[in-house]
């Protein structure tokens, strides 16, 4: 095999297991930045795409280069050997040309270009709007409280907003320091303890869109997703209004019993569920548990048998949560569950 075959096929190696890396990073599930349904992602989608574009071309131009000059050197000198003679060299005015346009005009028009399409469309990201739908979120280790101060509702790990009108997201931290981020959405923006951090976008396009922590916040920084739930106008009042109301008693005498076990066990005193005795602040808020898709911030899928195992034991699916392992009979745990279970 010659030696330029060899580089040929070590390219292709090289790439391939580059390629399978890349796969590696992520599934069907992870979100696509450069797939967005709201206002803030896709203007920076659009940046993305030019400094794309760009740095592409300058590839492509000085890649081109690069051969060019590699092949003129190889025939000059073969002619050198062959005519034992010189060739003559470029001209001194075709290097000054390709110093002047090559090194410091092209560059700075490159440089300009992206310096007006970065400043313009952080200006746009930044401007306020009068009608703005504020949504308060704290990221916790390692799960984030969301509250609606204007309708004083509280859950945890689930966001659900309107399509088409401007959020307001005021964002900080109760502990260390996150980044809050949904690709599909809007940019990252770093959760700061003791800091008001706003982040404003209109999402478009109804649907389901994954979130999570951005930074390293410690042992189950994996483990800190969210779910953002876009709805249309009328389905986002509605999920309003039944939410304004406290939950209904428990429809069963198994979701009964197990009312009564929350109550009096640990439960009551961490978590809170409106319209009930337990008031506790440590957890999150637990008043719509029974409609979030997922336990411990993506952590479990939220089924019957996935919620029993958190409850007696969180440790085994997501060491280092503050959620102790609880003492409890396997039919006062089902109870519990039945009555988690029902609160929507």
């Amino acid at each position: 095999m010659s030696r330029r075959a060899r580089n040929i096929v070590a390219t292709g190696v090289a790439l391939a297991l580059a390629g399978l890396l890349l796969a590696g990073c992520g599934n069907s599930k992870s979100p696509n930045m450069l797939d967005p349904k709201g206002t803030e992602a896709r203007d920076i989608a659009s940046v993305w795409w030019l400094m794309f574009g760009l740095a592409a071309f300058v590839y492509i131009v000085v890649g081109g280069l690069i051969i060019y000059a590699v092949r003129k050197g190889r025939r000059r000198s073969r002619a050198e050997r062959d005519a034992n003679d010189s060739v003559e060299p470029d001209t001194p005015r075709f290097d000054d040309h390709m110093v002047l346009w090559g090194g410091i005009v092209v560059p700075l028009v490159i440089l300009f270009v992206l310096a007006v399409v970065t400043v313009t469309t952080t200006n746009a990201l930044r401007r306020p709007a009068s009608d703005a739908l504020r949504i308060d979120v704290v990221g916790k280790r390692w799960w984030w409280a969301v509250s609606y101060p204007t309708t004083h509702f509280v859950t945890a790990n689930d966001i659900h907003l309107p399509a088409g009108r401007p959020i307001e997201l005021h964002l900080t931290t109760a502990d260390v320091i996150h980044s809050f981020w949904v690709p599909q959405l809007a940019g990252k923006v770093d959760m700061i303890p003791n800091q008001d951090n706003l982040l404003r976008f209109v999402a478009k396009t109804p649907g389901t869109y994954r979130g999570e922590c951005a930074e390293f916040c410690g042992l189950q920084h994996a483990h800190m997703d969210f779910v953002v739930v876009v709805q249309s106008q009328g389905d986002y009042d509605r999920w309003v209004a039944e939410h304004a109301q406290p939950p209904v008693e428990p429809a069963s005498e198994l979701a009964d019993e197990g009312q009564v076990a929350f109550d009096s066990e640990a439960c009551a005193g961490c978590h809170t569920i409106d319209g009930t005795p337990a008031q506790g602040k440590v957890g999150p808020n637990l008043t719509d548990l029974g409609e979030r898709p997922y336990l411990g911030a993506g952590a479990l899928e939220n089924t019957p048998e996935n919620l029993k195992q958190w409850i007696t034991n969180a440790q085994r699916s997501k060491p280092g949560a503050l959620m102790p392992p609880i003492q409890l009979s396997s039919a006062k745990a089902s109870a519990i569950v039945a009555y988690l279970e029902s609160l929507q």
